[in-house]
């Protein structure tokens, strides 16, 4: 209830006139215009507040949301219809109880205030009867959804089920083999072999399908050597980057402060006799060594410190010295130079840098001209002679990744064209201009025995490994068979009480389902894309009693006695619907929808 007074408030309602007074009736009840207008207004604002994007009355029809709404509205009216028939009703007691919950029409105090639940329902558009009348329908039917699903338990043997399927372990061997494993010797396909596997092989020499793309692009480095920077303003830049460009003498040092002169000298102490290490100071003190790291830091960083820190060698302890948190004995890790960068040194790459601003900013003032140009019929092939655009072409597929097929914005663009598409300008990450043109679409088609070479030579060699590593596999399960162990020479991997959901490196994906339907003593190959594995399962394990087993039992089961009363109910309300016969008003549902705004 605490929902719809914010559904109401936060939406505001919407009130329709015309001949009709209902979009359907349910038996006895309505679905009035106005409860169909304010409820697809309540999901046509939820659709943009989930996406951020505005949705129309049309988009939503399109999408079928108003059948949703409407479908909603019918089943809530049959319910309401049979709580009518049967006379479930709440007190006025109840009635007000119910109201003063409401935070909305709460004072300051926390106590129900009758001016603001005056002003909330008159915010709301609504009436007080209104109000108060949805209040006692939602109530009782409330109390009618609680007497169908109240109790309801699903049979303790589903429960049971799922909780073994879930928990259950196997213990197993197994042997993993690769190809690695097999001896074979360099050998050349023949070309008549390598025609029968492309022949036998044909779908994974299928090209997907394609789009032959046509482009113009204008990127900054094609205007960059034209675009003129001074020499103050490169200046400029290179003292704004002081701090990168004239870096002073720095240490790397760690700082292990203590609460007073004596402890300090004391440890120092121990050092020197080597009594102890630095490490050890610093784990008695409960700290770790990137809690005491200073990182690299200058003359400046260390204050009073600076000036023995700074005369001692890589590698020493030196202290006690000051520090703004008390005495510390500080280690210095390394020495760095100071650094110092001369102007002629980066002054090209600051040259640049700044010219690719203005390239872009450039590009960007031409947009506009470029854009008329296309809206005007200028082809891209005209756009580049004459305007200085690059014109390019790609046959182009979700895995495309060269070229300007690099950058998620031309796919995102290459993705959604169509051939009614025209050019229009957009731009991608650098700053380049580019418009595109679709100029065919090609369908899936075997690619051209004589392309597919290189591709069909290391298919054909995969294959004659992959073959050599399953006939190993089944002599090795043979052999084991026979002797009723895995033979000395394997390397015999054993894992106990494991799950179905364990993963294990180096083995196939769905070897876990598939030692989940062996029996005790069973052997079997699993192969997979990398490795194949010869397995043996050796017992079989009920679920283990942990506390995580039985948190996952109480879910499973309160998940499953919730999706039976949701069933139950489900079934309850279309009895309803199909009782009440429910008649929907089909030319004032559409002047609803044509009045929406």
């Amino acid at each position: 209830m605490g929902m719809l007074i914010l559904g109401l408030m936060g939406f505001g309602a919407v009130s329709f006139t015309g001949s009709g007074t209902a979009v359907a009736t349910v038996g006895d009840e309505e679905v009035s215009v106005n409860d169909y207008a304010r409820a697809l207004q309540q999901e046509q604002r939820a659709l943009q507040a989930q996406t951020g994007q505005s949705f129309t009355v049309s988009q939503m029809i399109e999408f079928g949301m108003d059948r949703a709404i409407l479908n909603r509205l019918v089943s809530v009216a049959a319910i309401d219809n049979e709580v009518k028939r049967i006379g479930v009703s709440t007190g006025d007691d109840n009635l007000l109880r119910e109201i003063s919950e409401i935070d909305a029409f709460q004072g300051i105090d926390g106590s129900f205030d009758r001016e603001s639940y005056a002003f909330a329902l008159q915010n709301a558009g609504l009436s007080e009867r209104e109000f108060e009348a949805d209040i006692r329908q939602e109530t009782a039917r409330t109390l009618v959804q609680g007497a169908v699903i109240s109790g309801v338990k699903m049979p303790p043997m589903m429960q049971k089920t799922l909780l073994d399927y879930v928990g259950s372990r196997r213990s197993f061997s197994y042997v993993v083999l690769s190809a690695n494993d097999v001896i074979l010797p360099q050998v050349a396909p023949s070309d008549a072999e390598l025609r029968q596997f492309y022949d036998d092989n044909i779908a994974d020499f299928t090209l997907p399908e394609t789009k032959s793309i046509s482009y113009v692009q204008l990127s900054p480095e094609m205007v960059i050597d034209d675009i003129e920077i001074d020499e103050a303003t490169i200046e400029a830049l290179f003292n704004d980057r002081a701090e990168i460009y004239q870096l002073p003498e720095r240490r790397l040092v760690e700082r292990l402060v203590f609460g007073d002169q004596s402890a300090a000298e004391t440890a120092k102490a121990q050092l020197d006799l080597g009594g102890t290490v630095f490490e050890a100071l610093v784990a008695d003190r409960g700290l770790a060594l990137a809690d005491i790291d200073m990182g690299d830091v200058t003359r400046q960083d260390l204050g009073d410190a600076a000036e023995g820190i700074f005369a001692a060698e890589a590698g020493s302890v030196v202290g006690p010295l000051p520090s703004n948190l008390g005495p510390a004995l500080y280690r210095i890790n390394g020495i760095l130079d100071a650094r110092t960068t001369a102007l002629d040194d980066v002054r090209d790459e600051l040259r640049r840098e700044l010219a690719g601003d203005s390239a872009r900013r450039l590009i960007e003032a031409r947009s506009e001209d470029i854009e008329d140009l296309l809206a005007g019929g200028v082809t891209l092939e005209e756009l580049a002679d004459s305007d200085g655009l690059t014109f390019g072409q790609i046959d182009w597929t979700p895995q495309s990744e060269d070229g300007i097929a690099a950058y998620d914005g031309f796919r995102a663009r290459a993705a959604a064209v169509t051939l009614e598409d025209f050019p229009t300008v957009d731009f991608l990450a650098d700053g380049s201009l580019y418009a595109l043109r679709l100029d065919e679409v090609l369908e899936p088609r075997p690619q051209p025995f004589d392309e597919a070479q290189d591709d069909l030579s290391t298919a054909w060699n995969a294959d004659r490994i992959a073959k050599a590593v399953a006939a190993h596999a089944e002599d090795l399960k043979t052999k084991t068979t026979e002797a009723g162990a895995f033979p000395e020479t394997a390397t015999v991997a054993v894992e106990e009480g494991l799950t179905r959901t364990a993963y294990l490196d180096l083995t196939p994906a769905n070897m876990m389902n598939e030692i989940f339907e062996m029996e005790v003593g069973d052997l079997r190959v699993v192969e997979g894309s990398e490795n194949t594995v010869v397995v043996r399962l050796d017992e079989t394990l009920p679920p283990a009693e942990t506390d995580d087993l039985t948190t996952l039992a109480n879910a499973i089961a309160q998940q499953l006695d919730q999706s039976l009363a949701q069933a139950l109910f489900d079934a309850y309300a279309n009895e309803l619907l199909q009782q009440a016969d429910p008649q929907v008003n089909p030319q004032t549902l559409a002047a609803v929808q044509a009045n929406f705004h």
